[in-house]
C-alpha cells in the first residue's frame, strides 16, 4: 500500500531536494576543476576520470534541479533519467580510452598530493549528500532523485578507488594502479548508465501511480454513468 503525501509535505520534500542538489552541484563543480587540473598535471587517467565524473554529477544534479522547477516534476522522470544515462556513457567512453592509453605506455601517471587530498575529502562528503537525497527521493517517490543519489554514492565509491590508486602510485611506484582505478570508474559508469536508461532506480513515481489511479477511477465513473 502506497502512502499518499500531503501537498505541504510534498512541497517541503521538493524544496529539500532542490537544496541538496544545489549543494551537490556546488561541491562537484569545484571538485571537477581541481581534479581535472591535478590529473592533467600528473597525467593521471584516474584523476581526470574522477573530475569528469564530477562533471557528469553536475549535469545529473542540474537535470534533477530543472525537473523540480517544473509544475509537475513526475511527468519529467523519463527524459531526466535519459540525460543521466547518456552522461554516464560519455564518461565511460572517455575514461576507458584514457586508461588503455596509460596501460599501453603512452602516458604514465605521476604523484599528485592535490589528488590525494581531494579524493580523501570526497570520501567523507559524498556519502552524506547521497544519503540525504536518497531518503528524500524515496519518501517523495522520485525515480530521478533516487537515481541521482546513486550517482553521488558512486562518486564516493570512486573516490575510494582513485584514492587507493593514487596512494599505491605514490607509496609503491605502481603507476598502473592509476589506470586500474580508472577502469573501475568505467565499470561503474556503464552499469549505472544502463540502469538509468531502463529507468531502474528502485523508486516508482508516486505521481504516475496516482495518475493511473485517477484514470482508473474516471474510467469506472464513466462506465457507471453509461
Amino acid at each position: 500500500m502506497i502512502a499518499v503525501l500531503a501537498d505541504s509535505r510534498r512541497e517541503a520534500l521538493r524544496r529539500r531536494i532542490r537544496l541538496i542538489v544545489a549543494g551537490t552541484i556546488a561541491y562537484n563543480a569545484i571538485e571537477a576543476v581541481v581534479a581535472i587540473s591535478a590529473g592533467a598535471t600528473a597525467s593521471s587517467a584516474a584523476l581526470i576520470g574522477f573530475g569528469l565524473d564530477s562533471v557528469v554529477e553536475v549535469l545529473s544534479a542540474a537535470a534533477v534541479a530543472w525537473q523540480f522547477t517544473r509544475r509537475e516534476p513526475e511527468r519529467w522522470e523519463r527524459p531526466t533519467l535519459r540525460v543521466i544515462a547518456v552522461s554516464f556513457f560519455l564518461l565511460a567512453a572517455y575514461v576507458a580510452v584514457s586508461a588503455v592509453l596509460a596501460l599501453a605506455g603512452v602516458t604514465r601517471a605521476e604523484h599528485s598530493a592535490v589528488g590525494l587530498v581531494l579524493t580523501a575529502v570526497s570520501v567523507a562528503v559524498m556519502p552524506l549528500l547521497s544519503l540525504a537525497e536518497y531518503r528524500t527521493g524515496r519518501e517523495l517517490g522520485s525515480a530521478t532523485a533516487v537515481a541521482d543519489s546513486r550517482q553521488t554514492l558512486i562518486c564516493a565509491a570512486l573516490s575510494v578507488a582513485v584514492l587507493v590508486g593514487l596512494a599505491l602510485n605514490t607509496l609503491l611506484g605502481w603507476w598502473w594502479a592509476d589506470s586500474v582505478a580508472a577502469l573501475v570508474i568505467v565499470v561503474f559508469a556503464v552499469r549505472e548508465g544502463i540502469e538509468a536508461w531502463r529507468g531502474d532506480s528502485c523508486a516508482t513515481s508516486v505521481g504516475m501511480i496516482l495518475e493511473g489511479d485517477h484514470e482508473h477511477d474516471d474510467d469506472h465513473n464513466e462506465g457507471a454513468r453509461a
